[in-house]
């Protein structure tokens, strides 16, 4: 379609009428799993979910939320909070992350970009830096992709080369870090046999070091620049193995929140402070928690703590991790475009929109929603609400979080009669579960239920319509399974707990007094997932959905 015929304007739908308010609910990590004590949701007393699934059938079904339907490599790729709500806003899927990374290896392209060929220019003199979670998790990064990158930095010209690992046990099994981090220093070996000086320099947790998100605390990061740029840490180790057996037999402390410390020589000096000439890769392909360390890596005018040296490097992301804020403005693998978004649409057809989460899920129903764009479509037409999130505790230990302050403001948007689509994510599933509090997590499902009836019963005093979906699964199964769907049991006989998102469908239903007879979801869309969320929406608004966009998942039956 060339530019000059392209029109944002929609096509009627033939039979579904204009004007309804439409309110577009999102729990996060709400999936649906068989009911035993371990399904948070369903210990949960979440009697406005339990009618929407008993009420109406052909008004409640499921969709995919992992894997190829939302842009992964593979169906063992689980879901997370960005590619699911860019699959709910874009209606189409893109290759995503770890996708997007995977091809830039596989097909040598990442060595010819300008990112690596910018970091390559510190490899004659100065050192290489790999900084980011080590873990096959897939959620945040992967090891096959930090293997790969070692092999063709070296052989594109590192000759020094350090890592600053991150131990995971969130998106991964707590404990795995030891074999992680055995099998990097059996590769580094093989790369100082071929008289490549390459080697572990620090580490930490990654809830404790390096990787916090959305500002929620600068000490997080503090503590990983005082590893890996300044080679300080309350702990010194010969090799990194030592380091993260070591301390997670002496602290007591879980992969996730490992204290930092640093890889020192015979004589106690750090083999790899971050220096003046040096080159820094950020290995992580997604964003959230990449940001903050992006900010004190690349930012001359900085002032969220004192970083006692700024060395002059030349940085650069896996990805750029913020398209707003163009940062890192090098990067190593070019972003998804995601353009002509339902939200920006449904703006340039008259639906005056409104959204409202708590801070650490607002960028996903403002920013990712709206393909990994910042800011208003139009300022006259949209209003964007964050309240802030609870700081400096752990979910668990407030686990209600903000539900009940985002369906008030729901609610009173619904009310105010001044919006047609009020979108919300409800965040309470996703973080209270990954603390692995199953009690936390039960009391997180109550209130996320709670605030939904809150905006349900809004949207029917208005003769509105609602559509109750998720972004992927969490809180519905918060053990580990072995193969016959059993809870896995450790050596001492306890079980397992799951701290990470799933691989399970999520539910989606539609409903309210707006709502026109005779709609209701099609049977011929078996393999339904979010990017199909989009297409009806815009169906609900009185809109045909774009050709391109996947199909909707409802029809009129008159």
């Amino acid at each position: 379609m060339g530019s000059s015929d392209f029109s944002w304007k929609l096509a009627d739908h033939p039979t579904l009428p204009k004007g309804k308010t439409v309110a577009v609910v999102v729990l996060d990590g709400w999936g649906e799993a068989n009911p035993d004590k371990y399904n948070c949701i369903h210990v949960a007393q979440t009697p406005t979910m339990d009618s929407l699934k008993q009420g109406a059938p052909e008004r409640w079904r499921l969709v995919r939320a992992h894997g190829t339907a939302v842009g992964l490599p593979t169906e063992d790729d689980m879901g997370n909070s960005e590619v699911g709500h860019n699959a709910l806003g874009a209606g189409r899927i893109y290759a995503q992350g770890a996708k997007l990374v995977d091809l830039a290896l596989a097909s040598g392209k990442i060595y010819e970009g300008e990112g690596f060929k910018y970091i390559k220019e510190s490899f004659d003199q100065g050192t290489l830096h790999l900084i980011g979670l080590l873990s096959d998790g897939g959620v945040h990064s992967r090891l096959d992709q930090l293997q790969l990158l070692l092999k063709g930095s070296s052989e594109n010209g590192a000759k020094r080369i350090r890592v600053h690992i991150l131990t995971d046990g969130r998106d991964v099994l707590d404990g795995s870090s030891v074999g992680f981090v055995e099998t990097l220093e059996s590769d580094l070996a093989k790369l100082r046999e071929k008289g490549i000086d390459a080697q572990i320099a620090s580490g930490g947790g990654r809830m404790y070091v390096t990787m916090d998100r959305y500002e929620n605390d600068w000490d997080v990061v503090k503590r990983g620049w005082d590893a890996q740029v300044l080679g300080e840490a309350p702990y010194k180790f010969r090799s990194a193995v030592e380091a993260v057996k070591k301390l997670r037999e002496d602290t007591k402390a879980n992969d996730q929140y490992l204290p930092p410390f640093v890889i020192v020589d015979e004589s106690g000096k750090a083999v790899g402070p971050i220096v003046d000439g040096d080159a820094v890769v950020t290995i992580n392909f997604r964003a959230d928690r990449m940001v903050m360390v992006a900010k004190a890596l690349e930012y001359e005018d900085f002032d969220k703590f004192d970083r006692v040296r700024f060395p002059k490097i030349r940085y650069a992301g896996m990805l750029q991790y913020d398209g707003e804020l163009k940062l890192p403005s090098k990067y190593l693998v070019s972003p998804p475009e995601i353009e002509r978004t339902s939200g920006e649409y449904l703006v340039h057809n008259g639906v005056r929109t409104f959204a409202c989460s708590e801070t650490v899920k607002f960028g996903h129903v403002t920013f990712f929603w709206n393909g990994n764009r910042s800011g208003y479509f139009d300022a006259t037409m949209e209003e964007y609400v964050e309240i802030p999130s609870d700081s400096g505790i752990t979910f668990n230990v407030r686990p209600k979080m903000k539900a009940l302050e985002i369906a008030e403001k729901a609610r009173d948007a619904i009310l105010s009669r001044k919006f047609d689509q009020v979108r919300v994510n409800l965040p309470n599933g996703d973080m209270v579960g990954h603390t692995g509090d199953i009690e936390a997590t039960v009391v997180a499902c109550k209130a996320a239920d709670e605030a939904v009836k809150i905006i349900l019963d809004a949207i029917e005093q208005v003769g509105g319509i609602y559509v109750v979906t998720a972004d992927h699964g969490n809180a519905e199964d918060m053990v580990k399974r072995n193969k016959t769907g059993q809870p896995q049991l450790d050596k001492a006989g306890n079980i397992q707990i799951l701290t990470s998102h799933t691989l399970q469908p999520v539910p989606i239903a539609i409903g309210g007094p707006g709502l026109a007879p005779g709609v209701r979801f099609r049977n011929n869309v078996p393999d339904g997932g979010l990017a199909n969320v989009a297409a009806t929406v815009m169906n609900l608004h009185g809109f045909e959905a774009p050709s391109d966009y996947k199909p909707t998942l409802i029809e009129v039956d008159n």
